[in-house]
């Protein structure tokens, strides 16, 4: 079951204040990434956050679960917290702080003209 571009957009906006949010699409779902690095997942309308012991020790008690199968467990952020858009924030912006830059990407080589 796919995620509602609705919920994604909701999402995005409570957590605009962590920095610079944007959602790409990944496998029918939704990755949101905070200043270049992914730090959520939306799947089947459930929020993961990428687990961190910053995250962690400040939602307190956290459920995990598998966003998807075969996956990592996640935090997930019940519904009723996506509401609290300043906890909401500052979940997301402690977790990108604990997460490493994505490495940059090689450039890309020009093919030769004929």
């Amino acid at each position: 079951m796919s995620s509602s571009q609705r919920n994604v957009d909701f999402i995005l906006e409570q957590i605009a204040g962590a920095g610079s949010v944007s959602a790409r699409r990944m496998f029918g779902e939704w990755g949101l990434y905070c200043d270049g690095r992914l730090v959520a997942l939306v799947c089947d309308d459930r929020l993961f956050v990428k687990p961190t012991e910053a995250g962690r020790a400040f939602s307190g008690e956290v459920e995990l679960a598998q966003p998807y199968p075969q996956a990592k467990p996640w935090y997930l952020v019940a519904e009723e917290k996506w509401d609290e858009r300043e906890w909401l924030a500052r979940l997301i912006a402690i977790t990108t702080a604990q997460l490493p830059l994505p490495p940059p990407k090689p450039p890309r080589k020009k093919k030769p003209k004929k």
